[in-house]
């Protein structure tokens, strides 16, 4: 049996090691047309900023190595520029001496992944405008810095590259600026949980003009200026375009094969394409999103790398099925970790589905054990059957590890409430007797039993301050003064026994505190005596991050500067 594989790096890569290690007899021929394999995408913005020093670090094998280990003919500098499945042949460029040449295949997969997005824009082919996808990307912007020590660059695009290539230039001492369309960095998110990424991008001196749309780019005093629509241009020494990645497949396209959303493969969960003896794996391929079942393109290593093992296991006659990807995903943002699973709020609205959430702000270990850091966690559940849906938490120390308990659940089919009955490790420098995955369990299941009623962040403005509800504030006096929503009155919660006589039962109380504990305290309290009453989901810590951060984004200009 011969297989050749088109694309050496992630899911190419993977396949071709599995396919060796259940055949030893298989011919296995890889072409990839840059000059690396196996490498280590998610680290090309940390040799940028002198993290990684050693370039041979950022390629996990080479081809080489490959062929001691695994006897797989790694081709570099290879393009793969037909696919003629008629007569089970691909035709091939050598890209160092340009012979063509025609090779047959038995199985052939397509390992293409993805492609920067090249917006059709004015100026993009200038030599200051740069794009990261490929080791030579890296070395290429490494060594422009290098030779030109720019101090400043604008960076177009707010997602996983942007963010990492926006904290490595900073750490080399540059001006960064990201700017976008959307209103929000890293869409994974939603809005609200966005807002810290935003604090923390803006702490460490990057500017962000969100809700701005470039128009194009132009060389001006040796710089670029990058043109904005409506507002005056942001100029720099240099730009990186990180706006997204497109599926690579004109050669799938080229050859028949059936194609999905943005011209990605379809394949089957035994990642097999429409044409016989073609399987296709990694960022080119269109998947099924495991928790809404909906069509999805999630370009991440995790899941390229198991379609990767899936398709070999099937070549080699086994019988492998992808069940689809959740997009579970950490960044590191500075000195703070965001990290995301399953569908946020706003997808899973999109998708039809009936939601509601609990937003909690716990420890990332036992409060009285030094060091301890607060992490902010949203989890998104199904009303009706309480089926965990997605979270995202931001935060510092133990967002990782609380992720992916939150991963397992929800590829484990479990109900939201459940979460309460995890039997997680506990020690106080790691976490607390009462985990913060726990914690989300107890809130939902309070939500579950009726004991408790929460209302949201949208609900602030609409809430009426005509006297016909009573909005309570029960944090300190302290804590009130110096800051609170307009229309509520404070009564601290150790003083709110007490002072039940100050309020008329005849009226729905929503009540607020720093982080929703409090305030849930007083919840029950008020219920015990009669009351009916709704804690505010997430607390004003939360209430108050996210409604500077919008307050930023609509008073900002394009140079990240307020207008005042």
């Amino acid at each position: 049996m011969k297989v050749v594989i088109v694309g050496g790096v992630a899911g190419g890569a993977t396949a071709a090691a599995r396919i060796r290690r259940l055949n030893e007899q298989a011919e296995i021929v890889v072409f990839e047309r840059s000059g690396y394999i196996s490498y280590a995408n998610c680290g090309l913005p940390y040799y940028i900023g002198d993290v990684i020093t050693d370039r041979s670090d950022l390629t996990l094998q080479t081809p080489e190595s490959f062929f001691s280990r695994f006897h797989v003919n790694m081709k570099v500098r290879h393009e793969v520029t037909a696919i003629h499945p008629e007569k089970k042949e691909v035709t091939v460029k050598n890209l160092e001496t340009g012979e063509e040449f025609e090779e047959s295949y038995d199985k052939l997969i397509l390992s293409p992944g993805a492609k920067p997005t090249q917006p059709r824009l004015p100026g993009v082919g200038l030599d200051k405008l740069f794009t990261l996808r490929t080791v030579e990307d890296t070395f290429c912007i490494k060594d422009y810095i290098n030779a030109n020590h720019p101090k400043s660059a604008v960076l177009a695009g707010g997602g996983f590259i942007g963010l990492e290539l926006a904290e490595n230039l900073r750490e080399l001492g540059m001006d960064v600026t990201i700017v976008q369309r959307p209103k929000q960095l890293m869409n994974p998110f939603d809005a609200d949980m966005a807002s810290f990424i935003h604090n923390e991008m803006r702490k460490h001196g990057v500017k962000l003009a969100l809700g701005h749309t470039v128009e194009g780019f132009e060389e001006r005093d040796g710089g670029v200026d990058v043109l904005l629509k409506d507002e005056q241009p942001l100029h720099a020494d240099m730009v990186i375009l990180a706006i997204g990645v497109s599926p690579e497949t004109t050669l799938a396209k080229d050859a028949g094969l059936e194609l999905g959303i943005k011209g990605s493969i379809v394949v089957n969960d035994r990642m097999e394409t429409s044409i016989s003896d073609i399987y296709a794996v990694g960022d080119a391929v269109q998947v099924k999103h495991f928790v809404t079942g909906q069509d999805a393109l999630i370009s991440l290593a995790g899941p390229a790398n198991k379609q990767g093992r899936i398709a070999a296991d099937n070549i080699c006659g086994g019988d492998s099925h992808y069940t689809g990807s959740q997009g579970s995903s950490v960044i590191k943002v500075f000195d703070m970790t965001a990290a995301t699973t399953g569908v946020n709020e706003t997808n899973a609205r999109k998708a039809g589905l009936d939601v509601d959430t609990v937003i909690l702000s716990p420890m990332s270990h036992a409060g009285y054990y030094p060091g301890g850091k607060v992490m902010t966690m949203k989890v998104v559940f199904e009303k009706a059957t309480y089926r965990l849906l997605g979270a995202q938490i931001v935060g510092y120390e133990g967002v990782d590890k609380r992720i992916d308990v939150l991963a397992t659940a929800i590829r484990a089919g479990m109900k939201a409430t459940e979460l309460k009955d995890l039997d997680l490790a506990y020690a106080p420098p790691y976490s607390s007797a009462k985990d913060p995955v726990n914690m989300a369990g107890f809130m939902v299941e309070n939500i579950a039993n009726g004991v408790l009623k929460q209302w949201h962040l949208e609900d602030a403005d609409r809430l009426p301050r005509d006297g016909s509800v009573t909005l309570l504030d029960t944090r300190t006096v302290e804590e009130f003064a110096h800051g609170h929503i307009d229309g509520f009155f404070n009564i601290p919660v150790d003083e709110l026994r007490e002072r039940l006589g100050e309020l008329d039962k005849r009226k729905p109380v929503y009540v607020i505190c720093q982080s929703g504990l409090r305030s849930y305290i007083a919840c029950r309290i008020l219920a015990g005596n009669g009351f009916d009453c709704y804690n505010f989901s997430g607390g004003f810590r939360f209430y108050d991050a996210v409604t500077n951060d919008r307050c930023l984004i609509e008073s900002a200009t394009a140079c990240g500067m307020d207008r005042a």
